[in-house]
């Protein structure tokens, strides 16, 4: 079950608390956003507001106005306590000799530039010190195709990547890479644009059946389509050999890493955002949160592989996509495929969605075994998306979309968990700081339930007995967002001592480093590694300000 922080006070009304100088809290009614200290879950001091009342005795009006005066004396002298007071107290649990779990910190995505160079990195190395200062494990680098194989087939170009390995490994922290086989650009919280090696794209102008597509012929160039994993259409090679001989070429450039224990892991790629996922809800397209997204199958190597399997099957007229799930913005009762007893559960239904889910099962089962080829001994680890939207709805509409076959009557993350456990690679899930109750506030529409969805997929890694590592999915800077991490990294009270393998926070930024968010994220770390913090359940006071 998801853990909630349990609080001793009374909240009469939210608040909103930043962290800044020891100050008095200020109520305000305007409703929270994720991110934010919110006065209810948080256990921030509440204001308390009173009026005398006579207790069943007739009083006279002079005795009246002196219990009043009383009144108002005692809550002046409560308010000078409170400005002595530079701590907001509230209950919060402690890990002080808990298991320690890793934490590793993403650099910026665009740290190396087009020409194989690190950007800024006079300014990279300081930070990369600040770092180190709190006891970070080290740091995540995603390696980009676009970048290192760019203008031709097999010339690698690893320069840049081999001067940032070996400023990271002066200072004495540890690397995660991520082979990175999609583009960046166009997705929440990129920067910078990256797309796919220029010799990829030239292909997909001749032929753009290379790429994922939707009902509507709309071309998604995000990372290629499963498709094409043994199609020999990428100047002779497969899909699955480009892949391969990057990842090879990696292994052999930088031995001396591997051979040093700075990498400690090897992330693959697998889909869009390096996840194993559909690119179903992508905002070049125009989707917004929370549509349930589009099916992404109609290019016409998919398409083959779905006629094929109707075929297979005895009904070759299910060959097709469904015609009934609207569009990328669409709720799921707006549709007849998604919609409760829709015909996602009819006998087509069923058929559609396990070949959906399976051409994405294969695809990492056949992907991840090239990884361990190439980095043989290593470990590697591969990333699932949280989509946590309309999770409580029957069909779980924004899930399947994705490919993740996780209605209410079936399992979806079971079997991927088995796949990863056959190759031996740890999963990495997202969204872990998230609340249920938060997303409910700012978009009760959706039907959200992270905590529930990483409950569930952390349950199925562990019940496969493989590693699990998380990230959050949105930028944290809070205490209450830490707290929640750390209630998912080591269970209370699990019978089996579960706990994560190690953590990576997103990411490298100068608001991080900002001082009262770099005191927040220090004191994190220690906890994340089981070690005391001296301002356990004391939250520091704000300057008080008045919204309007």
């Amino acid at each position: 079950m998801a853990m909630r922080l349990i609080h001793s006070l009374v909240v009469t009304c939210p608040v909103t608390v930043k962290l800044g100088a020891p100050a008095r809290v200020v109520s305000s009614a305007r409703r929270s956003r994720v991110g934010e200290w919110r006065g209810v879950s948080s256990g921030a001091r509440p204001l308390v507001f009173a009026k005398a009342k006579q207790r069943g005795e007739s009083v006279g009006e002079e005795e009246d106005r002196a219990r009043i005066e009383d009144h108002h004396q005692q809550l002046a002298d409560d308010d000078e306590e409170e400005e002595e007071e530079p701590f907001v107290r509230f209950e919060e649990r402690d890990f002080a000799g808990t298991a320690s779990v890793p934490v590793y910190v993403m650099l910026p995505l665009g740290v190396i530039d087009m020409k194989s160079e690190v950007v800024e990195p006079e300014e990279l190395l300081d930070q990369l010190r600040t770092l180190k200062s709190v006891n970070v494990d080290g740091v995540m680098v995603d390696c980009w195709w676009g970048i290192v194989e760019s203008h031709t087939p097999q010339v690698y170009n690893w320069s840049g990547y081999k001067k940032l390995f070996h400023m990271i490994r002066q200072l004495g922290l540890k690397i995660q890479v991520v082979m990175s086989f999609h583009e960046c650009g166009g997705n929440v919280g990129d920067d910078v644009h990256i797309q796919l090696p220029q010799w990829v794209r030239e292909i997909g102008q001749t032929n753009p059946d290379i790429y994922f597509t939707d009902r509507a012929g709309l071309r998604n160039s995000e990372c290629l389509t499963w498709g094409i994993d043994k199609q020999r259409v990428l100047r002779g090679r497969t899909a699955l050999e480009v892949y391969f001989d990057y990842m090879r070429s990696f292994r052999v450039e930088f031995d001396e890493f591997f051979e040093d224990k700075i990498i400690t892991e090897i992330e693959v790629g697998l889909g869009p955002c390096g996840e194993l996922r559909y690119p179903s809800y992508p905002a070049q397209h125009g989707w917004k949160y929370p549509g349930i997204g589009e099916f992404q199958c109609y290019d016409k190597y998919l398409m083959k592989s779905l006629k094929e399997a109707a075929e297979v099957r005895g009904h070759s007229f299910w060959g097709r996509g469904p015609d009934n799930t609207e569009s990328y913005n669409s709720t799921p009762h707006g549709t007849g495929f998604f919609r409760d007893g829709g015909d996602y559960d009819s006998y087509y239904g069923r058929f559609f969605l396990n070949w959906y889910s399976r051409v994405l099962i294969d695809h990492g089962d056949r992907v991840l075994s090239m990884a361990n080829l190439a980095f043989e001994g290593n470990c590697i680890a591969a990333k699932l998306s949280g989509i946590h939207w309309w999770y409580k709805t029957a069909s779980h509409a924004a899930e399947l979309t994705a490919g993740f076959y996780n209605s209410s009557n079936r399992d979806g993350y079971g079997p991927i968990a088995a796949m990863l456990k056959k190759h031996d690679a740890a999963l990495n899930f997202t969204c872990v700081e998230l609340r249920t109750l938060a997303q409910h506030e700012d978009f009760p529409e959706a039907l959200a339930d992270p905590e529930g969805l990483v409950w569930q997929v952390l349950n199925a890694a562990w019940d496969a007995n493989i590693p699990v590592a998380s990230e959050n999915a949105l930028p944290c800077y809070d205490r209450e967002g830490y707290n929640k991490i750390l209630e998912n990294a080591k269970p209370l009270n699990d019978p089996d001592g579960r706990h994560l393998s190690c953590f990576t926070y997103l990411r490298l930024n100068r608001t991080l480093l900002e001082s009262q968010n770099f005191i927040e994220f220090e004191r994190f770390v220690k906890r994340m590694h089981g070690e005391a913090v001296s301002d356990l359940g004391l939250l520091p006071r704000v300057k008080e300000t008045k919204l309007e």
